[in-house]
């Protein structure tokens, strides 16, 4: 089974997600050029898909990482470690 999450832009076609950020905060990217990045906000009544830069994509993924880091959860902490680089780097 896949654990890959994908949602459909109207204007920039297939979006993936890259990591989950908080209980309902996501990061997603276009599924090709990994330029544009989207933070998606749920809540019980909507989803919001903001675009944001990839320098602040870049910087609520470091976020993530610190907090993984901090609180021990080293499986995450490495996978999410790897897309960093993948993506940043």
């Amino acid at each position: 089974m896949s654990n890959e999450i994908y949602v459909n832009h109207p204007t920039f076609g297939l979006l993936y997600r890259v990591c989950i950020l908080d209980d309902n905060q996501e990061l997603f990217t276009t599924l090709y050029a990994q330029r544009l990045f989207f933070l998606v906000t749920t809540n019980s009544t909507n989803t919001a898909l903001d675009p944001i830069s990839r320098s602040d994509a870049r910087l609520l993924i470091e976020k993530r990482l610190r907090n993984l880091r901090r609180i021990g959860i080293s499986q995450e902490y490495q996978d999410l470690s790897e897309i960093h680089k993948k993506t940043f780097q």
